[in-house]
């Protein structure tokens, strides 16, 4: 694979990272593919002008994932068993601030859906864009950036 794949890889091996989740891909499909660099790229996404998430493993735990839900073009997640624990890895990406509510109230729904499937005793990460800010004020940034 050229191009962002194949960049994702390179970055990831140059920092030593196993597992990656990405959003905002704009990779058309619901599929998994070996990106080079011994790392493969699960993901989904309905449109290639917009949204997208995705979860980036290194080859070695690719035996080890169990199972992958594709739940939006927002939402999805892998479940992975490493040595003996079992990790829920889940990738979102929220609707920037000049989306309609009920894009938004979407996402929760389904980030709850999925968080609700996990088993109790079952390790959890989440890697989203929830687009969000942070803080009391947004002096300065009220020409780059919207609240939620």
């Amino acid at each position: 694979m050229t191009g962002k794949g194949r960049e994702l890889a390179d970055m990831m091996e140059r920092r030593k990272v196993d597992i990656l989740c990405v959003q905002e891909t704009r990779w058309k499909g619901s599929k998994a593919r070996s990106i080079g660099a011994g790392f493969k790229l699960f993901y989904y996404g309905v449109n290639s002008k917009r949204n997208g998430v995705g979860v980036v493993l290194k080859e070695e735990f690719v035996r080890n994932v169990l199972e992958v839900k594709r739940v939006s073009d927002r939402v999805m997640s892998l479940k992975l068993e490493i040595e003996g624990v079992m990790l829920n890895v889940v990738s979102g990406y929220a609707p920037q601030v000049g989306c309609e509510l009920e894009e938004k109230e979407r996402l929760w729904s389904e980030l709850d859906e999925v968080m609700e499937s996990i088993p109790t005793g079952e390790r959890v990460v989440i890697g989203a864009d929830f687009n969000g800010h942070v803080g009391e004020g947004n002096r300065g940034d009220e020409e780059v950036m919207g609240k939620f």
